[in-house]
């Protein structure tokens, strides 16, 4: 009875290890069905993101009109959302109950989670590449682009592992929104490309107060020379910029280095000094900005259409507008002639679902996003690109683009902001992506964080507290139970592999043993 027992457990240890190699490849395929059944109804359920922009809402009612009208026994239900943590939390929710939507908006570090449940998220291979239902395929009923005509560098970001699961949705950057005005007034001039040294030493230049305790560049009793929007991705690119370690392809963290350190110990300077400040402290950079309170606001491309004392958008009444010229530049650089500046904006999954149908439906929809119509609507609301080269060289893009000024709705700051990034595609970057990754992009923001908010308590900046913050930021965001980090620590694969050989060994030593004892029990 004893071996019997040991035999379980041995095999109980080693069938997991030994299929585990292959049964998630398994639970990924999927396969195009032959054509597309018409003859009964679809309901696909699309989960969308905006920013409370009503012009949003309705260029993706129009698509989802507009598709019905392709597809009549295609039906798509929207749920709107205004923030992708919410979209990511629900999906982790609706996860466990086989209850996802069919078609959402995401990004794939968030996308990298889901799939950890195994088939959760359709791989887009097979679909993007079948001649009939493919990308630009025969059977596609409206003018879909090709894999070709799809921006290459915004394409390859929704490849996770050895398979595509997202496909690109709109793109934006990080721009740097310039009071010209205010930096002319300082005795400088705005270069094409601004150098972190620069933005440092004009930022602490505006510090400057008069007799009366205002500060001379605006004559006011608030300025905040420079506010970045998204700390996350400022100390994602600086670390990019200086080629500096972040993490590996697998999920190894290594952001916690010297040059991480360095950079903390310049940002805390000039937090001390409140030349610098973040969003979660202070609020949006465009805020400030409109006011005559800062003269370098950092925020997404994006968001162009609220920079700017003519910005069409505003937060603040239009009473504390105060006038000046407006530029846009790229982020500052460590190296001005090779810029890095990471690519952001929504990407689009496909959920797996026991209906194949349901999936081809989901997937000729998400073709339907990107095709020109979809594509250029929704760029022109804010600063946004089409993610297709069809899209971005269509007559109707074109003209939008050369409309630069004409109105509201050309407003210069977010067409500049636009062709900021087409100027710059290439220059782009994207992180990492593992299951894990959104934890760490957090935590690169939070180190920043942290630091400002002691810089302005006035908390000593030495060896001792850049371990402690370290320390804080991992157990904060658990970056140590991430699984590449942990493989850091874990037997090496040859050593597994052996103690798995000798672990079947054994199970076949049982194997025989016990069918001997049940053989001389029988002769008994």
């Amino acid at each position: 009875m004893r071996k019997t027992i040991v035999l379980c457990l041995l095999l109980a240890l080693v069938l997991p290890l030994l299929s585990g190699c292959h049964g998630s490849e398994q639970r990924q395929s999927f396969t195009v069905p032959e054509t597309f059944d018409e003859t009964r109804p679809l309901e696909i359920v699309f989960w969308a993101k905006n920013d409370t922009n009503k012009t949003q809402t309705e260029v993706y009612q129009k698509a989802i009109d507009d598709f019905h009208a392709l597809y009549p026994n295609v039906t798509v239900t929207m749920r709107l959302y205004t923030d992708y943590n919410r979209i990511y939390n629900d999906v982790i929710t609706n996860i466990s109950t086989d209850t996802t939507p069919n078609v959402c908006i995401s990004y794939p570090d968030h996308i990298a989670t889901y799939l950890k449940g195994s088939g959760v998220v359709a791989p887009l291979d097979e679909l993007m590449k079948d001649p009939k239902y493919g990308l630009g395929g025969s059977e596609v009923r409206f003018d879909a682009p090709t894999e070709a005509e799809i921006v290459p560098e915004f394409l390859a970001e929704g490849v996770i592992g050895e398979h595509t699961y997202a496909m690109p949705y709109m793109r934006s950057t990080e721009a740097l929104y310039i009071n010209k005005t205010f930096v002319e007034k300082l005795g400088y001039e705005v270069p094409d490309i601004l150098t972190w040294d620069y933005i440092w030493e004009v930022s602490e230049k505006a510090m400057e107060k008069d007799a009366d305790g205002l500060f001379t560049v605006n004559g006011q009793k608030v300025l905040i020379p420079f506010i970045y929007k998204s700390t996350d991705n400022m100390m994602i690119s600086m670390l990019k910029q200086l080629d500096a370690p972040y993490s590996t392809d697998a999920g190894e963290i290594l952001i916690f280095s010297d040059t991480t350190k360095k950079l903390l110990e310049e940002i805390y300077q000039h937090a001390k000094s409140r030349a610098f400040s973040t969003f979660q402290i202070s609020s949006y950079p465009g805020n400030f900005l409109n006011a005559g309170q800062c003269i370098f606001a950092l925020d997404s491309t994006a968001g162009a259409t609220w920079m700017g004392s003519d910005a069409p958008l505003m937060d603040i009444p239009a009473d504390q507008v105060v006038p000046f010229e407006t530029v846009v530049r790229p982020i500052p650089q460590f190296d001005p002639e090779h810029p890095k500046m990471i690519s952001q904006g929504p990407s689009v999954c496909v959920f797996s679902k026991e209906d194949s149908q349901e999936v081809l439906a989901s997937w000729l929809f998400v073709q339907y996003l990107l095709s020109n119509d979809i594509q250029t609507a929704y760029a022109e609301t804010e600063g946004y690109v089409p993610v297709t080269l069809k899209a971005q060289k269509s007559e109707q893009y074109l003209d939008y683009l050369s409309r630069k000024g004409e109105d509201s709705a050309h407003y210069s700051i977010k067409i500049d902001a636009s062709e900021l990034l087409m100027a710059h595609t290439a220059d782009t970057f994207v992180t990492p992506v593992f299951d894990g990754s959104a934890s760490l992009r957090s935590a690169a923001g939070q180190l920043i964080e942290n630091t400002c908010k002691s810089a302005r308590r006035k908390e000593e900046m030495n060896d001792a507290y850049i371990e402690k913050l370290y320390a804080d930021v991992t157990s904060l965001y658990r970056l140590d139970q991430i699984e590449g980090n942990r493989a850091a620590r874990e037997i090496p694969a040859g050593s597994k592999a052996l103690l798995i050989g000798i672990a079947c060994v054994w199970v076949v030593i049982g194997a025989v043993k016990l069918r001997a004892a049940i053989r001389e029990k029988k002769k008994k």
